[in-house]
């Protein structure tokens, strides 16, 4: 894996795709900390450093400041992240999957420009929205259930707005919007340009921005500077590391799983040739969904809280919906169960049996042991259901595993969040991409891939012939989990050993 990564420095068009990549990675942090005009970033750090960032931190805050990769919390110009777009490019797969004239928008030649197009308006008008409501919030905190705890950060530091109002909200809601639309073009550059899934790889540099940070706070709950507090017992420290590196390895077996289904094609003679009589294979994915239904989830959970307190910030029922929405066992019992209906939910949209036994069909394809079409269609439906089930039940887990994490071992919340759920997914997912796409250029240049796979592993004794064989998928994966928990638990590892040290 080591010679992979050196090789791919050695193809001229690979080496200039990963610089590009590298110096869009350093735009994107460095708008983290560029602030709005009219507030005073001074406030939301320390609010975050003494509230959201701790065991009692709010998660709707906490999930905000995540994906925008602190930028929340220095109330920058990146503070809605990229999420507004990935929202719009949502409701765009869905509104294809419901309404006709999209679907079929979609099919036609210069239809997907259109839907871009309206994509990006979408985007648009979402980011207004949610830079008004976050102007606003900026501008009253205090009376907010988002930044509950705030007044007291206030009354030390000053407001967090001095001069509120129209020109204040104006102001920030062009600079929200613009932040946003930049960091949607330099995702689209990234795909170009550099080593592709430019969108995503936006959000896992987002993401990895706050590990620094949950790096800091996992090694003060093992070291910690006041004298009064009890440091965290050597034995739980190895159980909480045996567990994230396991939890990665599910994640990736998660997102690497698939159903593969056996396709045979008929032969047919044209002519003096034959064609077809191969074998081939279907994959069907264990999770099939991704990381959506998570996220369908949690905005179904925080989007009526959030207008709840805008709209009712002084009323006290509005106030213990909002808790009851956040913690708790019927939170964790609505969030599983919102996640298990939003899985079959993705599938029955954008999964359809019945047209993909129809190209089977036309190409004179079959899965052996069954008919073509309705019987085809009816087996792949069955299949997919038995899978999705699968995959929803090991997402539920995963999603609610941070959760758990930080209320049953005292883990803070920002390190609770590598434990799984969105953020875990995110970047296994974006990082398994993205050596495929190295990987290609590699294989391309007659160069070893990442997964030491299909490579000639020596000569038969007699006659010379060459034996090819082929290692385990399941070797290569291993490789790339222990390359994720070496990144993820590296700081804490190094902690602890300080920590024992002194």
């Amino acid at each position: 894996m080591l010679s992979a990564f050196s090789n791919c420095l050695k193809i001229p068009e690979l080496r200039q795709r990963i610089l590009f990549t590298l110096a869009m990675v350093i735009v994107i942090r460095v708008g983290a900390w560029i602030p709005c005009p009219g507030v005073n970033p001074a406030v939301l750090q320390a609010y975050f450093a003494d509230y959201i960032n701790n065991q009692s931190g709010n998660s709707l805050a906490g999930m905000f400041n995540l994906f925008s990769g602190g930028a929340l919390q220095n109330c920058a110009i990146f503070a809605l992240g990229i999420m507004p777009y990935i929202t719009a490019s949502i409701m765009m797969q869905l509104g294809q999957a419901i309404i006709p004239s999209l679907g079929k928008l979609a099919r036609e030649e210069g239809g997907r420009q259109k839907i871009t197009q309206y994509t990006r308006v979408g985007t648009i008008l979402l980011c207004v929205f949610q830079g008004y409501l976050l102007a606003t919030s900026f501008e009253n905190p205090s009376q907010l259930q988002f930044f509950e705890g705030i007044a007291a950060v206030e009354a030390q530091l000053g407001p967090l707005v001095p001069t509120p109002g129209f020109a204040f909200q104006l102001l920030t809601i062009l600079s929200l919007t613009t932040g946003t639309m930049l960091l949607m073009w330099i995702g689209e550059q990234i795909t170009d340009k550099g080593i592709g899934n430019g969108i995503s790889l936006v959000i896992t540099v987002n993401i990895l921005g706050s590990l620094p940070g949950a790096l800091a706070q996992g090694y003060e709950v093992l070291n910690p500077s006041d004298p009064g507090q009890q440091p965290v017992s050597p034995l739980v420290v190895v159980v909480l590391l045996a567990f994230l590196f396991a939890v990665i390895a599910g994640t990736v077996a998660l997102t690497q799983g698939t159903r593969r289904i056996a396709v045979n094609y008929a032969k047919q003679v044209r002519g003096n040739k034959m064609y077809g009589g191969q074998s081939s294979y279907l994959p069907l994915k264990v999770n099939y969904s991704g990381v959506m239904p998570i996220i369908f989830a949690q905005s179904i959970i925080l989007f009526p809280g959030m207008i709840l307190d805008f709209m009712f910030p002084s009323s006290l029922w509005a106030r213990s919906i909002i808790l009851s929405l956040q913690s708790g066992t019927l939170y964790y019992a609505f969030y599983g169960g919102m996640i298990l209906f939003f899985s079959y939910f993705w599938v029955a949209t954008m999964f359809n049996p019945v047209q993909i036994a129809d190209d089977l069909k036309r190409n004179s394809g079959f899965i052996p042991g069954k008919r073509p079409g309705e019987a085809t269609a009816k087996f792949l439906d069955y299949t997919m259901t038995r899978l999705t089930l699968a995959g929803a039940i090991f997402l539920m887990i995963l999603a609610l595993l941070p959760m758990l994490v930080q209320r049953n071992m005292g883990v803070p919340s920002l390190t609770a969040q590598f434990f799984g759920g969105t953020s875990l997914l995110i970047i296994v997912g974006v990082m398994l991409d993205s050596m495929r796409q190295m990987e290609t250029f590699l294989l391309q240049r007659h160069y070893d891939g990442f997964l030491k796979k299909g490579k000639l592993r020596g000569r038969s004794a007699r006659g010379g012939a060459l034996q090819q064989g082929t290692a385990p998928e399941n070797v290569g994966l291993l490789w790339l989990y222990v390359a994720l928990g070496v990144i993820i638990i590296a700081g804490v590892t190094i902690s602890i050993v300080q920590g024992w040290t002194h």
